[in-house]
């Protein structure tokens, strides 16, 4: 990504804030009027221009003024986000719902509830479930020339079996190595580690497509044994949002992602563990979520990850509140279901 000079940097600064806040383009006079650049219109324009063709703005049509692009909003959040402090009332919002449930789904909506009060965005959360499951043995045996029956046997004597489909010209001598590859890659690790890693490689182009299908299968039987149902809450503020207003197929295609849990789970679940990730448009692998960004978090009982909380909103999204906002709540999570369930 380009570097931007400190004027540049102020520009993007203040057209993610306008358009934050008003969700119209934002034009070189508006700038001008509100913000002391020490420079004229004409030089903003031109700036505008430059960083548009750096790809940290766009234009939605020749006549309009601009809007932050998802390159623009990445650098915003990387380099120029000043985290804004939260306040004790929001706090102890957050610290009430974490602590009023009963049980980790009640602690989980109640929290999630709040939380999409607080931002007038979409909150959603995951739980992990069999979280201490790993893979004793994993093995791939060939069936014929165009298959074989990938068998994973887990920590707790469960036998998993996927048949899977070989590129063509593969040896048994390929099947060896490939099963190599695999138990250094998959033995004793946990299926929470399993479904976001990636495949290994043995350096063979017949070899590594295997692997690959094998490593698909790996991860869907690992996402499978340790998802369970998506907590979400705060669907009807999308209904608010000016870009869902003004593009009724885009609110279609969100609400449908919704209901079909396998892309929020994915957009979730896609990034390191433990880490707090913003995902912004085109970072998120769906094309559903492409309008999208999300800030997520994970929350643990004692040590061990217990699930993610996440905000989903458009990519128009006050990170400077959002990223301290879910920060927060997953370590007032943390410390309230260790205290119940720890």
């Amino acid at each position: 990504m380009s570097e931007l000079d400190s004027r540049k940097q102020s520009i993007l600064q203040a057209v993610i804030v306008e358009y934050v806040g008003g969700a119209e383009p934002v034009g070189s006079e508006m700038l001008v009027q509100k913000y002391d650049f020490g420079v004229k219109s004409a030089t903003i324009r031109n700036e505008l221009a430059e960083m548009s063709d750096m790809g940290f703005l766009e234009q939605p049509h020749t006549s309009a003024g601009r809007i932050p692009s998802d390159q623009g909003y990445r650098y915003y959040v990387d380099r120029l986000i000043v985290p804004q402090q939260l306040g004790e009332a929001t706090k102890s919002k957050v610290r009430n719902a974490s602590e009023d449930g009963e049980a980790l789904q009640s602690v989980l909506r109640d929290t999630s509830r709040a939380l999409s009060r607080l931002t007038h965005l979409l909150t959603v959360a995951s739980i992990f479930s069999d979280d201490g499951l790993s893979v004793r043995n994993a093995v791939v045996s060939a069936l014929g020339p165009t298959q074989a029956m990938l068998v994973l046997v887990l920590s707790n004597g469960h036998v998993v079996n996927r048949m899977v489909d070989c590129p063509p010209g593969l040896t048994l001598d390929d099947v060896g190595l490939a099963n190599e590859q695999l138990a250094s890659a998959a033995t004793s690790k946990s299926l929470r580690t399993l479904a976001r890693a990636k495949p290994p490689a043995a350096g063979n182009a017949a070899i590594d497509k295997l692997l690959g299908t094998l490593w698909i299968n790996i991860r869907s039987i690992s996402r499978d044994l340790t998802r369970a149902t998506l907590i979400t809450e705060g669907q009807e503020f999308m209904f608010a949002q000016p870009e869902f207003q003004r593009d009724v197929s885009s609110l279609v295609d969100f609400l449908d992602s919704l209901s079909e849990s396998e892309v929020i789970y994915d957009a979730l679940n896609s990034q390191s563990e433990g880490a707090q990730t913003v995902t912004i448009g085109r970072e998120n692998r769906s094309e559903r979520l492409h309008r999208l960004s999300l800030v997520r978090h994970s929350f643990y009982v004692g040590k061990n990850e217990a699930g993610v909380i996440a905000l989903i909103g458009p990519t128009r999204m006050r990170y400077e509140t959002s990223i301290p906002l879910i920060s927060y709540t997953a370590r007032a999570l943390t410390e309230s279901l260790t205290r119940f369930f720890g």
